[in-house]
C-alpha cells in the first residue's frame, strides 16, 4: 500500500508526458503516445484496490480505461457493450469530421489537417486506438452517430438546447464561436432589423438558422459552408451567416476582406464534441476527462496556435480548469465549471403536445416515422400559415396575370397593326427563348430598382414574371388563331372566336402557371416551398415536410385545373353558339 503514491504519481506523470508529446505533431510522438497508455495502464493494474483512490482527472482516466480493458476481450461480444468496448475491441475510433472548414478541417486527396483533425488524433492516442475519419456536415453529424456509423462527431458543431436531446455533447468544451452575417461593405446591413425580406445563405442544420427565420430573412440553403464564399462573390447570396470562425480564414485573403465584411455577429455558442445519447455513456465519460485534461495541460491552445485560431476561449478555459474545484474527477458535473448550451428552445405551440400523440399513434400503427415540425413550434407555425397563405397570393396573382398578359399579347399579336404585332411577336420571342430562373431574376432586379424591399414587391416580380412567360404563349396562340380566322373569311367576333379556338392553349399555359409558382422561392418569394425550406433548416423532418408540399401543390393544381375546364367549356360553347 505503500508503494500507491509513487505508481499514481509515475502514472499522472505519464499521461502529462503523453500529453505534451503530442505538441510536437508527428508520427513519432504518436507512436511513443501509444507506448505511454499501455505503460500506464501497467502501471495502474499495480494500485492496491484498498487504497485510498486520486480524485484528479488523470487518475479517474486511467482506472476508467483500466477497467474497460480489464473486461477485454469477453465483452467484445456483447451486443450490448458501450461504445468504449467497441472501440477498445476494434483498436480504433470512427470520428465524424467535416472536409471542408478552413482552419479547422480540411481535406486534400488522403490528408487533412485543422485543429479538429489533431484534436480528434490526440483522442486516438489517448485512448491507444487508431482513428478513422468519417465525412460528415452540419445535416449528417447527429444521424450518422444515431446510426451508429462514426463513434464520435468532432465538426463545428455549436451546443444547443435543442440539440441536447439528438445527442450527448462532451463536457468541457473545445471551442466557441458566434455566428457572423456577412456581405458586401457597402450594403446597409447593421443588425437584425435589417433582415427581413432579404436572402441569407446559410448552411442545414446550423442551430442560428431559427433565430434569423424569426427575423424575417429568407433563407437559402446548402450542405457545406465551402460555398457561402463563392456564392458571396457570384452574387447568388447578398448576405451569408456561419460560424466567424468560419469566415476568419476568408478575411486572411485581401481581396476577400477589401469587398467583404462582418456586418454583426449573434448567437454565442459552445462547440461540443459529441456521442450518441445511447450506448456511449463509458466512452463520453472518457471524453469529458480527457477534454478536462487537454484543457489544463494546454494541449487544445497548443493545437489551437499550431493552426493560428483565436485563442481566446482556450485561454480562458486553461484557467477554470487548473482551478483546485474544477481540477477534479468531479469537474465535468460542477455548473461552475462547464458552460451551459445556447438555450435556442422555441415557443411550442397549443398543440404541440396533440401533434406529438399524433405522430406516435402513427409510428406505432404504420411503421411510419412522421415528423411535423410546422405545427410544433409556433416561429415554425407561423411560417407555415404566412407560406400557404403567400403561395395561394401567387397562384392566383399569375393565373390572372397570364391571362391578363395572354388577352393583351394575344390582341397584339393578331392586330394587322405593324407596331403593335412586332413588337408583341418580338417580346414572345425573347420570353420563350429565356429560362423561367432568368426571367424571375429580371423582373426581380427590374422591381427593386424601382420600389423598396418587401415581400409585396418580391410577390409582385414573380406574378409578373410568370405571367409574362405562359401568357406569351397563350397569347401567340390567340395571336395565330386570329389570323387563321381571318384565312377563313371570318370578320366579325374575331377576338372571341379567337378565344374559343385556343382555349386548349389557354387551359394549358394557366395550369403551367399555376404548377411554376414554386420557382419563385429562387428569388425569395415567401411562398410555400421557402417557408418549408426555413422550417426544415432548423427543424427535422424533412421528408415528411416537402410531402405536404407536395399535397398542397397536387390539391391546388386540381383545383384550378378543374377551374380551367370549367372555362374552357364556357368558351367552346360560345364558340358553339357563335
Amino acid at each position: 500500500m505503500g508503494s500507491t503514491p509513487v505508481v499514481l504519481s509515475a502514472a499522472k506523470d505519464l499521461i502529462a508526458a503523453s500529453m505534451r508529446s503530442l505538441r510536437l505533431r508527428s508520427g513519432q510522438a504518436f507512436a511513443s503516445l501509444r507506448m505511454t497508455a499501455l505503460i500506464v495502464l501497467a502501471l495502474t493494474a499495480a494500485w492496491p484496490l484498498s487504497a485510498q483512490p486520486d480524485k484528479s482527472p488523470d487518475a479517474a482516466l486511467a482506472r476508467l480505461l483500466l477497467e474497460a480493458r480489464a473486461t477485454l476481450p469477453a465483452a467484445c461480444s456483447q451486443a450490448n457493450a458501450d461504445r468504449l468496448i467497441k472501440i477498445l475491441c476494434a483498436k480504433r475510433i470512427r470520428i465524424g469530421i467535416r472536409d471542408y472548414y478552413p482552419l479547422f478541417a480540411t481535406r486534400n486527396g488522403e490528408a487533412r489537417e485543422g485543429y479538429e483533425v489533431d484534436v480528434a488524433l490526440a483522442i486516438g492516442q489517448t485512448l491507444g486506438v487508431e482513428v478513422e475519419f468519417v465525412r460528415v456536415n452540419a445535416a449528417t453529424r447527429i444521424p450518422l452517430l444515431a446510426e451508429d456509423r462514426v463513434d464520435l462527431v468532432i465538426a463545428t458543431m455549436g451546443h444547443n438546447t435543442q440539440r441536447d436531446g439528438q445527442a450527448r455533447f462532451i463536457r468541457p468544451h473545445y471551442y466557441r464561436s458566434e455566428t457572423a452575417v456577412v456581405g458586401p461593405r457597402g450594403l446597409a446591413v447593421a443588425n437584425m432589423t435589417d433582415l427581413p425580406g432579404r436572402t441569407v445563405c446559410v448552411t442545414i442544420g446550423n442551430g442560428s438558422n431559427a433565430e434569423l427565420v424569426s427575423q424575417g430573412a429568407r433563407l437559402m440553403l446548402f450542405d457545406e459552408a465551402g460555398a457561402l464564399p463563392d456564392r458571396l462573390k457570384d452574387e447568388t447570396c447578398t448576405l451569408a451567416a456561419q460560424d466567424d470562425s468560419f469566415f476568419a480564414n476568408y478575411f486572411t485573403d485581401p481581396d476577400f476582406a477589401r469587398r467583404y465584411a462582418q456586418k454583426f455577429g449573434f448567437a454565442q455558442v459552445p462547440w461540443g464534441m459529441a456521442v450518441a445519447r445511447q450506448g456511449s455513456a463509458e466512452l463520453a465519460r472518457a471524453l469529458d476527462l480527457i477534454s478536462q485534461v487537454f484543457h489544463r495541460d494546454g494541449l487544445f491552445i497548443d493545437i489551437g496556435r499550431l493552426h493560428s485560431i483565436r485563442l481566446g476561449f482556450l485561454r480562458q478555459q486553461q484557467e477554470v480548469w487548473r482551478t483546485p474545484e474544477c481540477n477534479t474527477d468531479a469537474g465535468t458535473t460542477n455548473p461552475k465549471c462547464i458552460l451551459p448550451p445556447l438555450n435556442t428552445a422555441l415557443q411550442a405551440t397549443s398543440f404541440a403536445p396533440d401533434v406529438t400523440s399524433f405522430e406516435r399513434w402513427v409510428d406505432e400503427h404504420t411503421g411510419v416515422d412522421l415528423a411535423l415540425p410546422m405545427l410544433k413550434t409556433v416561429p415554425a407555425w407561423s411560417l407555415f400559415q404566412d407560406g400557404v397563405v403567400y403561395s395561394l397570393i401567387l397562384i392566383a396573382g399569375a393565373l390572372a396575370a397570364t391571362l391578363a398578359f395572354a388577352l393583351l399579347l394575344g390582341a397584339a399579336m393578331g392586330s394587322r397593326s405593324f407596331m403593335l404585332r412586332w413588337p408583341a411577336r418580338l417580346l414572345t420571342m425573347a420570353l420563350q427563348s429565356s429560362p423561367i430562373v432568368l426571367t424571375l431574376v429580371i423582373a426581380a432586379t427590374v422591381t427593386h430598382g424601382l420600389f423598396a424591399l418587401s415581400t409585396e414587391t418580391v410577390l409582385g416580380a414573380a406574378i409578373a414574371a410568370l405571367g409574362l412567360a405562359n401568357g406569351s404563349n397563350a397569347g401567340q396562340a390567340i395571336g395565330e388563331a386570329m389570323w387563321s380566322l381571318r384565312a377563313e373569311g371570318k370578320r366579325n367576333g374575331l377576338f372571341g372566336g379567337a378565344l374559343s379556338r385556343a382555349a386548349t392553349q389557354i387551359v394549358a399555359f394557366l395550369i403551367n402557371a399555376a404548377k411554376g409558382t414554386p420557382i419563385a422561392s429562387f428569388i425569395g418569394a415567401p411562398e410555400l416551398l421557402s417557408s418549408l425550406t426555413d422550417i426544415t433548416s432548423f427543424s427535422s423532418g424533412r421528408v415528411t415536410t416537402y410531402s405536404i408540399l407536395l399535397i398542397f401543390y397536387t390539391a391546388v393544381v386540381l383545383v384550378v385545373v378543374w377551374l380551367c375546364g370549367k372555362l374552357k367549356q364556357a368558351l367552346e360553347h360560345r364558340q358553339a353558339s357563335a
